[in-house]
Order: structure tokens, then sequence, then C-alpha cells
């Protein structure tokens, strides 16, 4: 992925962005000032509000509808940037006419309907993506490439905490609201995706509010490891973290402090030593437990706008015909949990996920 495009070479790509309220803004800004993209219009069924956004992002169009924007403007791409029970209609409509999409965070609102999403995708040769802008940010970007080059070593436990006193949504739940920001994470860090073994979610809803107001969800993966995430929109004080363990080294990562987003602890249980204190089987009730105390250090994160290499990388994509780094098949399992999460939560304690495909 890279931030810079040369326009001798590849001309800018034509993209609409439909949706105005709270999160459209921020990708017409970045659509706007990307050399990689010419911003065509800006959709939105109020005309004040999409006419208010034109102006200040270079005067595009402004339209009402997604029919007049298909019918009589020139695109390549659309962004979707509306609430998550229209994405599968306007998705599925540009893709029938052939154009590229990135879609915010949900996908879809059913995972049924994200699957018909990334099979019209798929069917039509067109880049479906999921704009899940935190696997765009330095640290995260860091955190993958620790991973994926053995820094940590086996990964052990994920423990992830997202809590502020935040506003009661009308339409989803707390794990629907925050825990798609740590789960896209962990998909896009993980190697291979996030892909647990089952699904357990708890809620509760001391407000009344008639949907859970904190949650916390597990997910066992292979070989023993375990993911828990901790959503909350009724704490008082604001968390961003994640504490990622492995055999070799932990990494926290604490979002809300800019001097050292990141830190990497030589800390832990030797699990070397352990093994081979308890080959022998008879000493295994006795044995002590090993452990390793060493550096801790923090590693140079680069400076950017995530939103800038999102769009970046969504040019990438289509130029290459290359799937997103957050593709519709990694949207579509982040968006199966989210479903297993609400029928462990409506049913039993633990809810078995059928892998997604």
């Amino acid at each position: 992925m890279s931030i810079d495009a040369d326009t001798t070479v590849h001309p800018a790509l034509r993209i609409a962005v439909i949706g105005a309220g709270y999160w459209g803004p921020n990708l017409a800004r970045n659509f706007a000032l990307s050399t990689d993209w010419e911003l065509v219009a800006i959709c939105d069924m109020d005309a004040e509000r999409a006419s208010v956004l034109a102006q200040k992002t270079g005067n595009p169009a402004v339209v009402t509808s997604v029919d007049e924007l298909l019918e009589h403007h020139d695109v390549d791409a659309v962004a979707i940037a509306t609430p998550a029970r229209t994405h599968h209609l306007i998705a599925m409509q540009a893709i029938a006419a052939g154009k590229h999409v990135v879609v915010e965070k949900p996908l879809a609102d059913t995972t049924e309907r994200g699957r018909e999403m990334v099979d019209a995708a798929r069917a039509a040769g067109t880049i479906l993506m999921a704009d899940h802008t935190y696997c765009y940010t330095p640290a995260v970007l860091k955190m993958r490439e620790l991973i994926a080059s053995g820094e940590l070593g086996e990964i052990l436990y994920v423990d992830s905490v997202r809590i502020n006193l935040g506003l009661v949504q009308p339409d989803v739940d707390v794990i629907w609201d925050l825990a798609p920001h740590d789960l896209s994470i962990l998909d896009f860090i993980l190697p291979g995706g996030l892909t647990p073994l089952s699904v357990s979610a708890m809620g509760a809803d001391p407000l009344r509010a008639g949907r859970s107001c904190v949650g916390y969800l597990s997910l066992p993966l292979a070989d023993g490891a375990l993911a828990h995430i901790h959503v909350n929109w009724l704490s008082p004080t604001k968390i961003r973290q994640m504490v990622i363990g492995g055999s070799r080294r932990t990494l926290v990562w604490d979002d809300l402090n800019p001097q050292q987003r990141l830190s990497i602890f030589d800390r832990g249980v030797d699990l070397k030593h352990q093994e081979e204190v308890l080959v022998d089987v008879a000493s295994r009730k006795g044995a002590a437990i090993s452990y390793r105390l060493g550096d801790t250090w923090s590693p140079a994160l680069s400076e950017f706008e995530p939103l800038s290499l999102m769009v970046s990388s969504f040019a990438e994509s289509i130029r290459g015909g290359q799937p997103a780094p957050t593709d519709g098949a990694s949207a579509l399992r982040v968006l199966s949990i989210l479903e297993a999460a609400s029928a462990s939560l409506a049913s039993a304690p633990s809810h078995l996920l059928e892998a997604a495909s």
C-alpha cells in the first residue's frame, strides 16, 4: 500500500460519495484531496446537506438519489456512508452498474446480505472494500508487521478494551457499534484472518435502553489461544487498548497515548524452559512456572491520516485488480462474528460460527 500516486501513469479515478451525514464528509474530504481520485458527486436525500459538503470539497455535483447518480454521472466507484441497513441495496445497485464500491462499516446488516454483496462483486469483476479505517493506521500496520515477522512468536491471547461514556445508538447495541473496530483489526493483523472456533457474547442493559450498553465477546482461536473484547458505552473514562500476548513477546497498543502508542515487552512465561521442566510427567504437579524478564521498547511510527491511505489502497486495488487489504471477504468475517454474537446474546451462551467464505 502506498500513499502517493503518479498521475502521469494513472489518470485519476472518478468517485461519488453517497451519504453526507456523520462519516461521509470525512470520505469526501480525503477523496477530494487524493491525487488518485476525482470527486465527481455528493449524493444525499437531503440536498441542502449535500450542497454544504460539496462547497467544502471542490464543488462536485449534488444529486439526491442513487438512480440519478448512476444514470447521469460517469463514475468508476462509489463510497457508501449511509446506515448499515441501506448498504446492501445501494451496493448491489452500484455493482450491477459495474462500479467499484467501498462501504462504511459494517459491510451490511446481516451476513446473508453481506455475502450477496461479496458474490455479486466477484461475479461482476469489481472491487468491494470495507472502510475499516483502523486497519490503515500506522500503529495497526506496525502490529501486523510485527506479528507476521514472528516478533511476538505464537499468539497466546488477545485482550481488547474499547470503552467510553458514549451515545446510546438508536438502532444497534454496543457490540455492533464498537466491536467492529476491534474485530476488523484482529482480522487484519492475525495471519489468515480472524476465524474463531466459536463466539460467546454477554451483554447488559442497566439503562433499560432496549439494547446492550455493556458487552463482552470471547473468541476461542486455534491452538488454544483466546481473544476477548470488552465494549462499553457507560464508562466515565475512555480506554482504547489492546494487549496481544505471544510466546516470545507481548505487544500493548494504547491508542490514546500519542507519545507511545505501541510497547513491546520481552516479559512473560518462559515457555521453552517450562516445557523442559514438564518433560518428566511426575514433576508436573509441583513444577514452578518460569518467567522471563527482558527489555521494553517502543517502535517508531510514521504519521499520516489513515483515511488517505485507505482511499489510495482502494485505487491500487482497482488498478491492479487485486483484493483490497480490507476486502469484502474480511468484512464478511467481521459481520459473521457480529451476527453470531447477537445469536449468542439472544439464546445460548455459546453460538458456533459457520465459516464465512
